[in-house]
């Protein structure tokens, strides 16, 4: 594996308060000095967005008009939290009791389909308004014209060829729309349709007798939804991430975002970004992939705590079925997929279970380093649904496009965006399939994209090996995709090694620093690369704080180890 220091660019322009270690974290992510704000005021506006003013329009006849609204949701964390915060906010701005309809992902696949929009009309739907979801639906948007609603679609994944025929369309990707995030998720989307709409209420006179809704009491939401959508962290993304974050450590968070937490065991007082990747958000993914995400859904709207803690159980109980799923399916896909001449990973089992197919995916192209697709048996007879996850220097979309462009008629459905992407197709193509896939992405990667190379911040100094540097390292945040958390280079020798966890795949380190202190380290599924007592070790850690038994010590986390 090789390693890789990122380039340190240009400090200047910072301000000279501001901490060495911070001034080269942010230069080495690029990050200019005007960028170093997360305040609210440096959002962008919402006028940037093609479609809103429109959008904003069509609501604001709808709350004065009383018309029913309903939402049409999509079944993943992005989609329950764009959901949850669209039926908050509608309803505070004065709409009539707003309905949410979320498809059933094994009958009636993603998006907005004919099923969905007939579903939304048994709930009254006047106004029918897509989050995270709409704009590939042309069909969707078709037939809830025609059955006479308004339709307004929310969306931020990548169009098609044709865009659907929807009364407004929001969307950063959309042709022509000069919005400069072009990675806000669903959830953030749908913030800013709230946005235009408070401000176009606001022109009209809507709140001179009457208090006027904070939107940003709803940025948990969109905070937790940007994450767990693995969208890239620009600075658009990390100022909405950050005022959730700061609202949630305040205890100001939805009943449910508590609840989960409790459940997940967390403390939001000291609720980071990762959390939401990895506690919030597979806990009401779960919901998707194994049952319904209702559930998900009307736990982030539970008005209190009493209601939401039996909802956050459920999804917690979920989630650890799906994590044994998970682990069973992974170790199939990786005795499949054992051709290690492959660039295009593709992999398929009639035993599989459809709902946890894009986690099989991520799975093994973490494992071989190679962009990865997993299917399993859809509902349809003789159709088979497949989830793809890419690797830097190959956008997912484009390379099925391709096998779309070369082989007409070899997918029945296709969307997604740079990193992930879902897919439809017949049984019996799936090694044509395969053999497409593969070979489009021969063509497409560059071979040093297959050469796996970890971007490190440099050499871990022995002065950040502290309580205060993890401090640091926090307000530096939120770190995540596109913002990669901070990762050190470190040579200490192994002072102990024992494992820890209930399979007894995690290990914790005793180790010795050069000045003489003894540190300790974790490294959670690290069993497989154990060194012994005595080893000098080559380490790539990030320090954190360890919160146990109400005292906090400073532990250092390592992502690989390796003998010097």
């Amino acid at each position: 594996m090789q390693l890789r220091e990122r380039p340190l660019g240009s400090t200047q322009g910072y301000p000279a308060s501001l901490h060495p270690l911070l001034q080269q974290l942010y230069a080495r992510r690029g990050v200019p000095p005007h960028e170093l704000s997360l305040d609210l005021n440096t959002l962008l506006p919402p006028q940037g967005l093609l479609g809103i003013e429109r959008a904003a329009e069509l609501l604001h006849q709808a709350i004065v008009r009383r018309q029913r609204i309903v939402i049409a949701a999509d079944y993943d964390a992005d989609g329950a939290t764009a959901c949850a915060l669209a039926v908050l906010g509608l309803q505070a701005l004065g709409a009539a009791p707003v309905g949410h309809v979320v498809p059933d992902r094994f009958r009636m696949g993603y998006g907005l389909s004919p099923a969905l929009v007939d579903l939304a009309c048994e709930r009254g739907a006047e106004v029918l308004v897509t989050v995270d979801n709409g704009i590939a639906s042309l069909e969707g948007v078709a037939h809830a014209k025609a059955r006479g609603l308004t339709v307004i679609v929310t969306d931020h994944h990548l169009p098609g060829e044709r865009l659907p025929v929807a009364d407004a369309l929001v969307n950063p990707n959309q042709p022509d729309c000069g919005f400069a995030s072009k990675c806000i998720a669903g959830v953030g989307v749908m913030f800013y349709v709230l946005l235009a709409l408070r401000a176009r209420l606001r022109a009209h006179g809507a709140f001179a007798n009457a208090h006027e809704p904070n939107l940003a009491d709803w940025l948990d939401l969109v905070a937790l939804g940007t994450v767990a959508d693995v969208v890239r962290l620009d600075h658009n993304n990390r100022v909405l991430v950050e005022q959730g974050l700061r609202r949630i450590r305040a205890g100001r968070a939805r009943p449910g975002l508590l609840a989960l937490l409790h459940a997940a065991g967390r403390n939001p007082a000291s609720l980071n970004a990762g959390d939401f990747g990895f506690v919030l958000g597979p806990r009401l993914n779960a919901a998707g992939r194994l049952e319904d995400m209702g559930i998900g859904i009307e736990c982030l709207l539970a008005p209190d705590i009493e209601a939401a803690r039996p909802l956050a159980a459920t999804l917690d109980r979920l989630n650890r079925e799906r994590r044994q799923l998970t682990g069973q399916m992974s170790a199939e896909a990786l005795d499949i997929a054992t051709d290690h001449t492959t660039v295009g990973l593709c992999v398929f089992d009639d035993g599989w279970h459809e709902g946890v197919v894009g986690l099989i995916a991520a799975r093994l192209k973490e494992a071989r380093h190679r962009p990865a697709i997993a299917c399993a048996p859809a509902q349809e007879d003789g159709v088979i649904k497949g989830s793809a996850r890419s690797i830097p220097g190959l956008h997912i979309r484009d390379a099925i496009a391709a096998v779309d462009a070369a082989h007409p008629g070899l997918l029945l459905r296709f969307g997604g965006h740079a990193m992930a992407a879902g897919l439809t197709l017949r049984r019996d193509d799936f090694a044509r399939f395969a053999a497409a896939f593969d070979a489009a992405c021969r063509q497409l990667i560059a071979p040093e994209a297959l050469d796996p190379a970890i971007e490190t911040d440099g050499a871990l100094l022995p002065a950040w090996c502290d309580l205060d540097t993890v401090s640091l390292l926090e307000q530096a945040g939120p770190w995540g995709q596109g913002f990669p958390p901070p990762l050190f280079v470190a040579e200490m020798r192994i002072g102990s090694v024992r494992a820890m966890g209930s399979d007894q795949q995690h290990l914790r380190y005793l180790l010795q620093a050069d000045d003489g202190r003894k540190l300790e380290a974790v490294h959670f599924g690290g069993a497989p690369q154990a060194l012994t007592a005595g080893t000098l070790a080559r380490l790539l850690v990030v320090p954190e704080a360890n919160h146990f038994n109400g005292q906090t010590r400073l532990q250092l986390r390592v992502q690989h180890i390796e003998a010097v």
